[in-house]
């Protein structure tokens, strides 16, 4: 009998993937042991090979062409002029398509929060308490607000330069765990964000020259540009950790969950703006950060103006919110099915990838300084995904031995 107490034990390790995103394992281990345990620990690591390759194969491949897709198309929807060559027009109207792709994002979220749903198993709520709505609240707000200030600072600075600042994603988290939860860090990742924090200066000093396909005005200020990034930079890391937050406190919480709550909240914060940015704009405060180029009239009239006017645009804007929200299902499908180290390993190359296909679709040229910062930058986050995932793996194996033990 002490070996078949021992057997709900061990049906930790059948579903500790879904450990990563949800952290389930702790509670579903003593409620479900006792249904033949044994078994599907045998059925489990019968399938680990096929589900290796096929689903590795589907996750790369679905981040891969989504995120490429959705970044080729942010490009394009930014720097491409309309209009007369006297008087080009751009696409200025982030609050608008951050809208459009968190309304989206939220009805691919709802498909793939039933699809995920076990048959015979009632719809976990979007909302389980109300005690989450304050950090949802709060991802909400931050998640909205990141991206205008990102989209604001391509005024002034360039999409490469753009690019590689939004791959710092440790700097802006890191500053917030050393300054607001108190929480200290390894040597090596000190290193690492100097080595990343190096890179983006070498880049940023040395990119005066703009590409043929600018569309960077000539009052253009790199020093508020970088300002600007710097600020979404900080709502992102905000966004990250308070999603941690929730992950952690609220189990079990699930990415299909937290990706309906999260875009249900954020298209009604930017929803919200949009119907009131007539009057917001009558105070001066989105033309001060350079967000407000609709005048009187308002976010909202003045991006279903421009697009009456240029219908090819649509298309361009339907596919951005199209690749985001299937892109945010790959993101939670490789995180419950492999691990956050393989996540991080195909989001910094995807990344790589990215500036790569900017660079030959839209012509920039960088020097060889740049191509120095650029490899800091990749080559010190590349250093730190390689010691996570082997951290990650060792105290797998140091989970396994007590197991076993």
């Amino acid at each position: 009998m002490a070996r078949t107490k021992q057997v709900p034990v061990r049906r930790e390790s059948s579903s500790e993937y879904f450990n990563k995103e949800t952290a389930t394992w702790e509670k579903a281990s003593g409620k479900q042991g006792a249904n033949g345990a044994s078994d599907k620990q045998k059925g489990s690591a019968a399938q680990a090979p096929e589900a290796g390759v096929l689903q590795l194969v589907i996750a790369v491949a679905g981040i891969y062409a989504s995120f490429l897709t959705w970044a080729y198309l942010q490009e394009k929807l930014t720097t491409t002029r309309h209009g007369p060559p006297a008087a080009p027009e751009v696409w200025h109207f982030p609050v608008f398509l951050n809208t459009v792709q968190s309304f989206f994002a939220a009805a691919v979220g709802c498909v793939y929060l039933f699809a995920t749903t076990p048959k015979g198993s009632s719809l976990p709520p979007i909302i389980p308490s109300s005690r989450i709505l304050a950090p949802l609240a709060l991802v909400a707000i931050t998640s909205s607000l990141a991206s205008p200030f990102g989209y604001a600072s391509l005024a002034h600075i360039d999409y490469i330069t753009f690019l590689l600042a939004k791959s710092c994603k440790l700097l802006p988290v890191m500053f917030l765990h050393i300054t607001v939860f108190r929480k200290s860090y390894p040597l090596y990742k000190y290193l690492v964000v100097a080595a990343v924090t190096l890179g983006v200066a070498i880049f940023t000093l040395h990119s005066g020259r703009k590409s043929k396909k600018s569309t960077r005005s000539d009052d253009a200020n790199m020093a508020w540009g970088m300002l600007l990034l710097s600020i979404n930079l900080l709502f992102d890391g905000l966004t990250n950790s308070t999603q941690d937050y929730i992950f952690q406190t609220f189990r079990p919480y699930t990415g299909p969950q937290m990706m309906c709550a999260n875009n249900m909240m954020s298209t009604l914060v930017t929803g919200s703006y949009l119907l009131l940015s007539p009057f917001i704009v009558s105070t001066g405060i989105g033309e001060w950060i350079g967000m407000d180029v609709a005048g009187s009239a308002g976010e909202l009239t003045a991006a279903l103006d421009f697009m009456r006017r240029y219908p090819a645009v649509w298309k361009d804007v339907l596919g951005f919110a199209a690749c985001g929200a299937v892109g945010q299902v790959f993101i939670f499908y490789t995180l419950s099915t492999f691990s956050s180290v393989l996540l991080v390993t195909v989001t910094v190359t995807r990344k790589m990838f990215t500036m790569i296909l900017s660079v030959v679709a839209f012509g920039h040229r960088l020097t060889q300084m740049q191509w120095l910062g650029v490899g800091l930058v990749f080559g010190g986050i590349g250093v730190e995904a390689a010691i996570a995932r082997r951290e990650k793996i060792a105290k797998e194996a140091a989970k396994a031995g007590k197991k076993e033990n």
